[in-house]
């Protein structure tokens, strides 16, 4: 389909502005068949009543303040069995993975060691793509930058005879396609890791607030997988983040969010702000984008008005790309409509 002349000028000059890494003489525009995401694992695709599990347990650090290893890999195994109705930890995993996925595990290090996926819990994901056959040398950690993952407390490895931990900048070339494509109002260039290198990804942020956002949870992390993402926060980041997320890198790609709710930011977000933090010792799973980041966005109201603050929407950040995203069919927003597990 031809785009029309005009718009295809201010799009390519919008996408060069503020960045010089991603430079084209041409968009690529991707048209979607929301119907036909893959639903690997089907029972708990965006197709039927999403399924978001919420594991607590407090006891998941010793005296020392070190985390239990022991404890978290149960409780994330566990919450994968509920999630997809396995009977064992090995065919939960199985269910969602199969041994010849190249699988990316894309964590939110933005906010430095306190406030990012724990080492622990990353571990724990690992081990449950072991049990599905995925090989070391098929799953790679990565984020924006390799100094972003280091001070998280993850070494950078990128060599293929192991787990493979690096940033995009890591790649030859900046790490972007060269090329910008759309999503909906988003033109950008993606990370290769997820254009080329993956065939799955699991996606693992954390708990938090947002200052513009709102929250910064599952489609939020998106975010680092393009090179300007800087252009994107306005009107509280809607309809950005949503239409970011209906691109097949992302929308066809993840089979899994794991949120690292351990460590949980109310306020102040997305920079780690200690006086607006509480252990929520949790770890919170599910398939569903949408309905995953309106469970969490309801957690973190309970937890302002807990504290007394006003409401998200009362601070002017409602949100609102969730229900955007929603309409756009990337999953569920009703709480009503959304299958929560609770242990």
């Amino acid at each position: 389909m031809k785009i029309n002349e005009d718009r295809r000028l201010f799009l390519k000059k919008s996408l060069l502005i503020g960045s010089g890494i991603c430079t084209s003489n041409f968009l690529a525009r991707h048209f979607m068949d929301y119907s036909s995401f893959v639903t690997w694992g089907s029972d708990t695709s965006i197709n039927s009543q999403p399924v978001i599990v919420v594991a607590r347990d407090n006891n998941l650090f010793y005296e020392s303040g070190n985390l239990k290893e022991p404890t978290v890999s149960n409780l994330l195994h566990k919450a994968v069995m509920q999630l997809t109705h396995a009977v064992s930890q090995e065919k939960a995993w199985q269910t969602l993975f199969k041994p010849d996925d190249v699988v990316g595990i894309k964590l939110n290090c933005l906010s430095g060691k306190i406030m990012s996926p724990h080492v622990t819990v990353v571990e724990s994901i690992i081990q449950g793509l072991k049990l599905a056959g995925v090989k070391d040398g098929n799953i790679i950690v990565f984020e924006r930058f390799n100094r972003e993952l280091e001070t998280a407390g993850f070494r950078v490895r990128r060599t293929t005879d192991g787990v493979r931990c690096f940033g995009t900048d890591e790649l030859q070339g900046g790490g972007y396609e060269p090329e910008p494509q759309l999503a909906g109002s988003v033109g950008t260039c993606f990370s290769r890791i997820v254009s080329r290198l993956c065939t799955a990804i699991i996606n693992v942020p954390v708990l938090k607030d947002h200052d513009l956002a709102g929250v910064s949870v599952a489609m939020k992390n998106f975010f680092g997988v393009i090179h300007n993402p800087n252009k994107y926060h306005g009107s509280n980041c809607n309809p950005f983040i949503a239409d970011l997320n209906t691109h097949p890198y992302i929308a066809n790609k993840v089979r899994l969010i794991v949120c690292d709710a351990i460590l949980a930011q109310y306020n102040g977000g997305p920079g780690y702000k200690p006086q607006w933090t509480w252990n929520y010792n949790g770890i919170i799973v599910g398939r569903d984008p949408v309905a995953m980041d309106r469970v969490c966005h309801n957690i973190i109201e309970e937890k302002r008005k807990e504290m007394r603050f006003p409401s998200l929407k009362q601070a002017n950040r409602e949100p609102k790309y969730i229900s955007t995203a929603a309409a756009l069919g990337l999953g569920v927003d009703n709480l009503s409509k959304i299958k929560l597990v609770c242990t």
